[in-house]
């Protein structure tokens, strides 16, 4: 499976949160699985910390480093997402989760997410 995890199964993960389900953190250690994590998740971790709704003991750049040591591989956002975006029903409104919902379609992308709503966009959801 090609997973783009949600933000929230992202944090979950690296901080081993049992928030994760047990499905969810088996797909993600899969050395089966590609493991792809959104810009947009990490532009919206980024923003969290300026506000100082999340930190991290070691700094930002140690989140980074996380990424890139359990194997993700970062997906950035390409023009096709935004158009994707654009057509978008409004049944999501967090801008965030709305690019997730284009890249899972644009580029065929299980998304591991807990979010309820995302699946009313039918893509493949993994919980």
């Amino acid at each position: 499976m090609n997973l783009l995890l949600d933000t929230h199964a992202l944090i979950w993960f690296l901080n081993g949160d049992e928030q994760l389900s047990t499905p969810a953190r088996r797909a993600i250690e899969s050395d089966t699985n590609i493991k792809l994590v959104s810009i947009a998740s990490i532009w919206e971790i980024a923003i969290k910390v300026s506000l100082e709704r999340i930190k991290f003991v070691s700094g930002f750049n140690t989140f980074i480093q996380l990424i890139e040591g359990n194997g993700f591989e970062v997906l950035p956002i390409r023009f096709e997402h935004a158009m994707i975006v654009s057509n978008l029903d409004f049944i999501h409104r967090d801008p965030f989760d709305r690019l997730l919902i284009a890249q899972s379609k644009s580029d065929g992308l299980t998304l591991v997410s807990k979010d309820e709503i995302i699946g009313k966009y039918n893509i493949p959801l993994f919980w």
